[in-house]
Formats: C-alpha cells, structure tokens, sequence
C-alpha cells in the first residue's frame, strides 16, 4: 500500500490540532471508564437487572477496549491515524446516543460494547497523531505528558460529573459524549491526513483473544448467579480455555503474531505485567463495588458518590508530574514496591473497617488506593520499555496497555461475583482482604527487580 507524502508539511504546520485531538480523545475514552459507576443503582431502577447486569455495564466497555487495543494499533497503522482516529470517534459517538436511548438493560450493554470497539479504536490512534505532529523528541515527550493529563483529568472529573447528571437522568452520562465527540470530529478536519502502512492483521489471534476474553469473564460474572458447576457455566471456562490455547499458538507460530511471546521470557517484564494486571482490577474493582457501597448500603446521592471518590481520582492526576521526579530518583523498582504497598493498606483498612464507619472515613481510606495505583503504573510502564529492545516499544507499549485494561475486566468481573455470591458486606470485606494479600505477595516479586541488570538495548 502507497504511503502518503504529501501531507507532512501540514501536519507539522498544525501540532496543536493534533494534540487537541488527541488529547479529547482519550479524555473521552477514559470518562466513559468511570462516569458510569455512580450511575448504575439510578441504571437499575430504570432498566431492571440484577447485579450481574451491572456488571455487564461496566465490563462490555472495558471488554473489547482491553481485547482490541493491539489489533486497533495494526489497523491504525494500515488506515492512517487520521481515518483511524475518525471512525472510531464516529463510532464511539453513535455508540453513546445508543446508550442514552436504550429501552433495556440488554441494549445497553450491547451499546457499550460497541463504545468499547469505538475506544480501542481512538487510542492508539490518538498516539500516532501526536507521533505524526511532533517531529523534535522533547517536544513529542511534552505532548504525550498533556495526552495523558486529559486522560487523568477524565478519571478525577468522572465520579463528581456522573453523580452531577444523574440526579437529572443517568442517561445524560452519555450524551455528554456527543458535543465532546462533534469538537474532536471539527478539530479532526484541520489535521492533514495520516500516511498509511501495510499492516497485517493477525485474525487467528485476534479473534481468540475476544473469544477467550469473553467467555472467561462470562462465566465468573454469570457463575456467582448460576452456579460455577452449572453445565453452561463449566463451557464457558472450556471455551476460555480452547480460545486462549488457540492464542498462544497463533503468536508461537502464527505469520503475523501481535504479541511476540518471547517478551516474556524475561522474568522482569512478565513480573511487571502480573503486577500490571493485579493493580487495575484492584482499582477498577474498587471503583465499582464502592460506588455500590455508598448507594446501596449507606443511602448516600449519585453526587455524594461522586463527591466520595473526588479525592482518591483527584490525587491520581495531581500525583502524577510529581511520580515522575521521583521515579528518576528512586528508580523504578522502589516505586512499584511502593505503590504496591501503600495500595495494599489502604485496602487492608477499607476491609477492617466496620460496616457502619462515617462514610468520610471510607472515602479517605480509599486515597491510598488510588495514591499507589498513581505510583505503580507509570514505574510499571517504564520498567517494561526499559526492559525490551528499542524497536520492539510501540508492542511493549500496547501489551502493558492490553494488561492493564484486561485487569480492570477481571476486577469488575471478580469484585461483583464475590458480592454476589453472599451477602453484601462479606463480599466486600473478602475481595478488599483477597487482594491486598495479592499485592504484598508480589511485592516480593517486583524487588527481585532490584537484582537484576536493565536491559536497553
């Protein structure tokens, strides 16, 4: 396929168009990650639906976002950024105009799902936008620290803007998308068009990676309901199973493997995507059983919800130039011991607390949670690019975002049914305990790190 010339003089003439939109880009993509939790008690007495459908809400969107992202990295390339980045705004927009019209709980999560494909679509491209726009390496490190803080920004505004319009009607969480998604398709028009690759398209392993991804978090989601020895929930895990053996084998020995298996023969990359996987659905699951907890258990308004998360969210964005400095100072292994360890008390404390604790209490022993999430996962991203040839990067990049995302997933996934599986509060207690257990086991694990040469080739 040709590759077009012609058009980098106007990128370069226009950068700040680029970055605006990608910067809305993933602003958007990463608010409808969180706008969505204090919503779904006022989701529930409009559509129905038990917790699993909750569940679903949030899951179908991170799904395919986590299932997609390395096949919408190849697509970007193949497409243009610029084609790229438009159909899957395009897409995340009508996406979001279906979700505020659904008559169902059912059509809901399948509009999700199509947000979620609309997402995984945006983000790489958002990247290759400001690849493309900023030719001089420092000023490209500048732009990508902004693409970041419009995410961040995103994640902090999240709660307090989800429990604002859902005291009007929760549908408005997601026509909010709409203008944001006009302004980023306006600004899209004064970039000039993205030269394009041959690109490959490993579909064997694409598709069973969706199909492997799916039907393991179907069956923990479904199973707390119907029984994990049920025979349609036993198929699942079967098929989970068939789809991510038949994974690995297409990246073995498949033409045109998206993950190159051999990254993970390095014990420090493999560690660090564990802890990776491990940290968000802590996170994620956190978020989204806590946004339950305050509505559910303890009375509280979408907006005091929202309100309640406000300074575990805020402290990420805050938090993050700061983590900078100090990952060069410290290093990076320290600062994921750390962060794994200030993440682990403060779930340790959200499970000892009784069950009717002030709520204020509950929100700041939620702070260290979102405190060491801030600290591990830019150490976490660093630590892998460090530990991987240069040319190999931009995969390296993509597969600790697949973890990420798949880890939130899982949270979700795993954090509901252990709710669902008895009563409320025990639920709770024992997924918070769960996994601060995990995290201080694999504190042991990143300062193995601290023994092992760096890679930087």
């Amino acid at each position: 396929m040709s590759v077009s010339t012609a058009s980098s003089p106007a990128v370069a003439a226009r950068p700040r168009a680029s970055l605006g939109v990608a910067m809305l880009g993933f602003f958007v993509v990463a608010l409808d990650a969180q706008i969505v939790n204090v919503a779904l008690p006022a989701i529930r007495n409009d559509l129905g639906g038990g917790l699993s459908g909750l569940q679903w809400v949030v899951t179908g969107y991170a799904l395919m976002f986590s299932a997609l992202q390395l096949f919408a990295g190849t697509f970007s390339d193949r497409a243009g950024a610029r084609r790229a980045y438009g159909m899957g705004m395009i897409l995340f927009v009508v996406a979001s105009a279906a979700c505020a019209l659904s008559p169902s709980l059912p059509a809901l999560v399948g509009a999700r799902i199509l947000q979620g494909i609309g997402a995984a679509m945006i983000t790489p491209a958002s990247l290759a936008l400001i690849r493309e726009a900023y030719h001089d390496a420092a000023a490209r490190g500048r732009a990508t620290v902004y693409w970041g803080l419009g995410g961040s920004v995103a994640a902090a505004a999240g709660p307090v803007l989800g429990g604002l319009l859902t005291q009007l009607d929760w549908r408005l969480i997601f026509f909010v998308n709409l203008p944001v998604g006009a302004v980023a398709l306006g600004v899209l028009s004064r970039v000039a068009v993205s030269p394009r690759r041959a690109a490959p398209f490993d579909w064997t392993g694409q598709i069973s990676a969706v199909v492997g991804l799916a039907a393991l978090t179907y069956g923990i989601i479904e199973g707390a309901e119907a029984g994990y020895e049920s025979p349609a929930i036993v198929l699942m895990f079967a098929v989970a199973v068939a789809a991510i053996t038949a994974f690995v084998f297409a990246q073995a020995w498949g033409r045109h493997p998206m993950i190159p298996l051999d990254l993970f023969r390095s014990r420090t990359v493999s560690t660090a995507l564990t802890i990776a996987v491990v940290t968000m659905a802590g996170f994620y699951g956190i978020v989204f059983v806590q946004s339950l907890y305050f509505q559910q258990e303890r009375g509280a308004s979408a907006l005091e919800t929202g309100v309640l998360f406000l300074p575990m969210t805020a402290l990420v964005a805050i938090l993050n130039p700061w983590v900078a400095r100090l990952m060069g100072k410290y290093g990076h292994p320290a600062m994921i011991a750390t962060g794994q360890l200030i993440m682990a008390a403060g779930l340790a404390g959200l499970c000892l607390l009784p069950a009717d604790a002030p709520v204020l209490l509950v929100a700041a022993l939620m702070v260290p949670v979102g405190v060491g999430g801030s600290f591990t996962v830019p150490s976490i991203i660093a630590q892998v690019m460090d530990n991987v040839p240069a040319e190999r990067a931009g995969t390296a990049s993509g597969v600790v975002n697949t973890a990420r995302q798949v880890g939130g997933t899982l949270g979700v996934a795993i954090f509901g049914a252990v709710i669902a599986s008895g009563e409320f509060i025990t639920g709770l207690r024992a997924s918070l305990g769960a996994t601060a257990v995990v995290l201080i086991v694999l504190i042991v694990a990143s300062m193995a790190f601290q023994r092992r040469p760096h890679t930087t080739t």
